[in-house]
């Protein structure tokens, strides 16, 4: 039986190029296709894929694609040697694609449940891709909220098709910024549970866990998925635990840094756990039990 090489990567053509954001932080979705039509991705909301960009290295990317879609797309944000030769290439140029890795998320077990989505920054590439996927199974689920923030409106990717799922009724969807900009309602950080505000009211001033508390997510019936900047995952978590919300409520991703992506070179391992084999989904029960057993 010949040997599989599983560091061989599949050749992809970039078929589709979206701008999500511009300036020092600039975020690209890039869609691509198999060069070969035989080769086929079939992936869970939430996994990985490694990218390869010849001549410069391969970076870990979260599918930003829902598996719904019937392509695959990741978002990338411009912040090193990969990354930023990857936003200098155009629609028809190749990459290697391998994968996907990790465990996704546990949708099947979600069903019934009211979903809280909570994203910051280009943190909203997995998010996407599990909030697409239940959206697109939408009567298998309770209420959906979507609650994204960054640094300012400028830094909000999928604009539009965020406006899209909102204005077709979804999802209920609010919008936060750390900077005052007009027409946004600033909510105060120190004492965002004293929040009053017109129900219609869907932009914030203020940070992601500022508008967490602000809108009394409640943990009845319901689960929450949090990914960002890891300050922005703490205290979103702990507004939820403030609200009522156990440990296991709560779903997130973990990014550690991941180079083979099976679990081989033991760059993303924390103790016993390998990132790339065993996340990078986890619920923050498990979180704290891997930090508890190091």
């Amino acid at each position: 039986m010949a040997m599989v090489n599983h560091y061989i990567p599949q050749i992809v053509e970039i078929t589709n190029i979206t701008q999500e954001t511009t300036g020092e932080r600039a975020v690209k979705t890039f869609r691509v296709a198999f060069k070969d039509k035989d080769v086929q991705m079939k992936y869970k909301p939430g996994q990985t894929c490694m990218v390869s960009v010849f001549g410069k290295g391969e970076s870990m990317f979260a599918i930003s694609s829902s598996p719904t879609k019937g392509y695959i797309e990741f978002s990338v944000q411009r912040m090193g040697r990969v990354t930023e030769k990857l936003h200098q290439l155009q629609i028809g140029d190749e990459l290697g694609i391998r994968g996907p890795y990790g465990n996704g998320f546990p949708v099947e077990e979600w069903k019934g449940k009211n979903i809280y989505f909570i994203a910051g920054g280009v943190g909203m590439a997995p998010v996407r891709s599990v909030m697409n996927y239940v959206v697109d199974n939408r009567k298998d689920y309770g209420e959906l909220h979507l609650i994204y923030g960054a640094r300012s409106s400028r830094d909000l990717s999928y604009k539009a098709e965020i406006d899209a799922l909102e204005q077709g009724g979804a999802i209920d969807v609010r919008r936060t910024i750390d900077v005052e900009e007009p027409g946004w309602l600033p909510i105060d950080n120190k004492n965002p549970e004293l929040a009053k505000f017109d129900p219609s009211c869907r932009k914030f001033t203020g940070f992601v866990a500022t508008t967490v508390s602000a809108m009394k997510c409640s943990p009845d019936n319901a689960l929450a998925v949090i990914c960002g900047p890891p300050i922005m995952i703490k205290t979103s978590i702990a507004s939820l635990a403030k609200l009522g919300w156990s440990d296991g409520q709560i779903y997130t991703t973990l990014e550690n840094k991941m180079k083979c992506g099976i679990g081989k070179c033991g760059r993303c391992n924390i103790g016993g756990v390998y990132v790339c084999i065993d996340g990078p989904v986890f619920t923050y029960a498990q979180v704290k039990k891997m930090l508890n057993d190091q």
